[in-house]
């Protein structure tokens, strides 16, 4: 909102008003309207609001001790004995054209025994102090209760047990030598209660909601967030009666502003600040309640403010700056993944800082206002005859052109200052500039200054003016500066935080070449490195980069790892950045690390740039110095000989084009262990071997089915395996419905993968007899169907989601009906399986009884089979040779299983006897034979 409150006193009695409107008297107008709270304005006057000032009486049944205004919403919270009452900011509308402030008192905290000396309000956050204690609470909205009263008086109940074992109600405990209290002082010993212990505080809260209630009325509950209780200090001067606490205020400070949501802030993180006289406390309350800083002053405070940026705190005779961590605690709250290799921010445990000190004659109040501190003082004349000449010459040029009142040597002299803090930009360089002193003298003392720096900056931009700043590229600038900064002391200074480096880099927005030019000299061989560099050099050359260095920086890259890591040379020449390099050059380092270290992946970089000099010989005579199963986990620790990322597109490399044409055994093994050892994804690969062969996006490379081939052999993730399969049988179906060949040989053949792997299961012998009958052109798709057909007799595959991928292959031809009876076998289907040989193939309906009716299914011979193998040949006659024989062995296999009776009721009535009359004997003499 737009208003004054205060407090004020009158004729002994105390009044709280509010002040809206007041920008009129400041302009010339002296026209004042006093209403009370909720009074309705009538129209008759209404117009004449908008040019005089409205003071708004707020009628209190207790006297008002304290008040705090939310900086987010604008809501008033007063503080009086007992209790708290808070009031809502409303915005009336009079008219199309008016709209004024006025006030809505909608909730009163009942806290018993609790005198509050000061209260800060902000995001429905309370934080209240008395001498001693402070007490933050959150009120939380609730889902509206039907019984509404009972909503309305929900409170916390006192827990039995006090927080201090001792004293209870400023009684002191039950002890067999009563002693006189006039006597003794009591202490109550000093508490920290934290978050959900907090409610252990002896302090209950009952809430009172005094709103007329309506359907969008809000009803709250009470969250306990932090208690702290505080003892006198004992100092070796003796008791010291002055020491309470002043100075609470709740800090705001929302998520780092956006152009897309500059009306929309979204508060972020709340912190609480206290003092007493000696020291002040600073506590970071938003999801999680902690202490983050502490602050120790030289002499007794009288007053503190703390701002995003800075904790202005005054003394007797000073005015001093100290450092906050509240952006760098926000910070973490806006993104808890801050401490990674991509972004980096000072720790909120940096030790604070005094930034400035000045000397003012008697501070009594502060207080701050965007980039001003307003500064009441007053200067008895004792305080100023005692001063020396000098000093108040120097610091009392404004208060010299104040006139006192009053003539009176006696009485004391008010002064106001209105203090221009120097701009964020300006101090970030005043800082910048005093850090280099320490540069090469202290380490931490430099990283610290920066640090201070950078948050700065940071708190800067978390400020919601920040997107209507004249400074705001310059801002952002020097945010981007800052990171460099310490990316640079990182990298040069030995601290163990070393790896600090590479984020910061990042987070300035240099590219490794302008790195490289900050931190190597020309010309100097003897030059150290320290780890933060190579650290940061390591893994910018490891990321997919479009970057490419100079060749002369490139050379000297490989001069810096020769020197501090040779073991990391291969694999930074594997870096995309490294592209421009010499490859002679490249090898000859090579070479050197290989007599100290040799490996295989040094073998195989070396092979690589062989290859990029067109240098066979040197090829072949690397890739002879280890087994192909050894190359195909040297991969595994180098996979950018094989596949590199351009613009996050996977590309084969040279290398892999070659092993394709001469060696793509090797190839495909290599990819499979990279796969295996999560190197390389399913989709990845699927790519790489298409560019590899240059396939369009919808043909299959066979070498891609030799991969997928080659790991279901390897891999024990069933998900994996499931999809595996299902591609397999896709393409295999999709080249035998097609009659389309592979276009290269397949490495390995049907027997290999059955022998091997044990999703390819043995073609059982129906399968074959289908097969026999079929015709020649099939030979030339013969893999393929082998391959299918092994498949689908395995237990592996998922017949139920490969039904789909199956439909191509009617049961018009052999392999068509091969398939579907497989299907219906491994689905139970055996009456259909039957049923699908019968007419298309009866010959070997028998061989697939004999297969696969056994156990549970059994009773399909008799049930089944042998009914329908009746009829057709009744239907058939003496036509059908194979119907015959199929019968013939059908009813010698039931003769042999069933007993006479049961046999002789399943033949057929209008049969001939002398066709079933040897069967009847055999089924006879069953019983003698066994």
């Amino acid at each position: 909102g737009d208003y004054l409150v205060t407090i004020e006193e009158k004729s002994k009695a105390t009044f709280l008003r509010a002040y809206v409107n007041w920008r009129c008297m400041s302009a010339g107008s002296s026209r004042v309207c006093v209403r009370m709270v909720g009074h309705k304005m009538e129209e008759s006057y209404s117009e004449t609001l908008k040019e005089q000032m409205s003071v708004v009486e707020m009628p209190l049944s207790d006297p008002p001790l304290c008040i705090s205004c939310c900086p987010v919403n604008g809501d008033l919270l007063v503080g009086c004995k007992n209790k708290l009452v808070m009031f809502c900011l409303k915005y009336r509308v009079i008219n199309q054209n008016l709209t004024v402030l006025d006030f809505e008192r909608s909730l009163i905290l009942h806290i018993d025994n609790l005198i509050p000396a000061e209260v800060a309000f902000c995001a429905r956050h309370i934080a209240i102090t008395t001498e001693l204690d402070v007490l933050i609470l959150k009120l939380e909205l609730v889902q509206q209760s039907a019984d509404r009263t009972e909503q309305c008086t929900q409170g916390i109940s006192t827990p039995e047990k006090a927080v201090d074992g001792g004293v209870k109600d400023g009684s002191p405990s039950t002890h067999p030598l009563q002693l006189e209290l006039d006597e003794f002082i009591i202490c109550q010993k000093p508490v920290e209660l934290l978050g959900e212990e907090s409610k252990l505080c002896e302090i209950p809260v009952m809430l009172e909601s005094t709103e007329l209630p309506t359907e969008d009325t809000k009803h709250f509950q009470v969250q306990y967030l932090l208690f702290r209780r505080f003892t006198p200090d004992q100092s070796p001067f003796g008791f010291c009666e002055e020491t309470k606490l002043h100075s609470v205020q709740l800090l705001p400070v929302y998520q780092t502003a956006y152009e897309e949501t500059e009306n929309k802030r979204k508060l972020l993180s709340l912190f609480c600040f206290f003092s007493l006289p000696h020291v002040g406390y600073l506590y970071s309350i938003g999801k999680l309640v902690e202490l983050i800083s502490t602050y120790q002053y030289s002499e007794k405070s009288e007053q503190a403010v703390l701002t995003p940026q800075f904790l202005h705190v005054i003394t007797s005779q000073n005015l001093l700056c100290f450092t906050v961590r509240c952006s760098a605690a926000a910070a973490r709250g806006e993104d808890p993944y801050i401490d990674t290799t991509v972004k980096a921010c000072p720790p909120v445990t940096l030790d604070v800082c005094t930034l400035r000190m000045q000397l003012f004659i008697g501070p009594r109040a502060i207080c701050h206002f965007k980039n001003y501190i307003i500064l009441l003082t007053k200067a008895d004349t004792e305080d100023i005859t005692e001063r020396r000449k000098p000093t108040r010459r120097m610091l009392s040029r404004k208060a010299d052109s104040i006139k006192p009142r009053t003539n009176s040597e006696s009485e004391p002299g008010w002064n106001l200052y209105i203090i221009n803090t120097v701009s964020t930009i300006q101090l970030y360089r005043e800082m910048v500039d005093y850090s280099r002193t320490y540069e090469n003298v202290k380490t931490e003392s430099c990283i610290h200054l920066l640090s201070e720096a950078h948050l700065l900056v940071r708190a800067a931009i978390m400020d919601p003016s920040f997107l209507k700043s004249d400074e705001k590229e310059d801002l952002l600038r020097a945010f981007r500066e800052s990171c460099a900064f310490l990316g640079d002391c990182y990298s040069r200074f030995d601290t163990k935080d070393y790896h600090l480096a590479l984020p910061y880099y990042r987070m300035s927005g240099l590219s490794m070449t302008e790195v490289l030019k900050r931190l190597v000299s020309e010309g100097d061989e003897i030059q150290t490195y320290e780890r933060g560099f190579i650290f940061y050099l390591t893994h910018s050359l490891n990321e997919d980069s479009n970057e490419e260095l100079s060749k002369e920086l490139g050379h000297k890259v490989l001069q810096i790892f020769y020197l501090t890591d040779p073991v990391q040379l291969p694999h930074i020449l594997c870096s995309p950045s490294m592209r421009n390099i010499c490859p002679l050059t490249a090898v000859k380092y090579l070479q050197k690390v290989e007599k100290m270290m040799p490996s295989v992946v040094l073998t195989l970089t070396k092979a690589s740039l062989a290859l990029k000099m067109g240098d066979l010989t040197m090829y072949e005579h690397e890739m002879d110095s280890y087994k192909e199963t050894a190359l195909a986990c040297g991969f595994i620790g180098q996979p950018r000989l094989l596949q590199q990322r351009k613009e996050g597109i996977v590309m084969p490399t040279e290398f892999a084009v070659h092993l394709k044409e001469m060696q793509p055994g090797l190839l495909v093994a290599a990819i499979v262990a990279l796969h295996e050892n999560s190197k390389i994804g399913l989709e990845e690969a699927d790519t790489f071997f298409k560019m590899l062969c240059r396939s369009s996006e919808n043909t299959i490379p066979q070498l891609l089915v030799d991969f997928w081939e080659a790991l279901l052999v390897v891999s024990s993730q069933e998900e994996i395996l499931q999809e595996l399969l299902l591609r397999v049988t896709s393409q295999y179906v999709w080249r035998i419905s097609r009659k389309q060949l592979p276009e290269t040989k397949p490495l390995k053949t049907t027997e290999d993968l059955i022998n091997s792997c044990s999703h390819f299961g043995l073609i059982v012998p129906w399968v074959t007899s289908i097969m026999s009958v079929g015709c020649s052109s099939d030979k030339d798709y013969h893999e393929d169907i082998s391959r299918l057909q092994s498949l689908l007799c395995s237990q592996s595959v998922n017949i139920a989601s490969a039904l789909p991928v199956l439909e191509p292959l009617t049961e018009a031809d052999n392999v068509g009906l091969t398939v579907h009876v497989l299907c219906n076998t491994r689905l139970g289907r055996y009456e259909e399986a039957i049923d699908q040989l019968l007419k298309r193939c009866p010959g070997a309906a028998v061989f697939y009884a004999q297969h696969e009716l056994k156990g549970d299914s059994q009773a399909l011979w008799w049930n089944k089979l042998l009914p329908e193998l009746c009829k057709r040949t009744q239907l058939t006659g003496n036509d059908c040779p194979v119907l015959i024989s199929s019968l013939k062995e059908t009813l010698s296999i039931v003769a042999m299983e069933l007993e006479l009776r049961d046999f002789l009721s399943l033949l057929p009535a209008d049969g001939t006897a002398a066709f079933f009359l040897p069967h009847l004997l055999h089924c006879s003499q069953k019983k003698l034979l066994t």
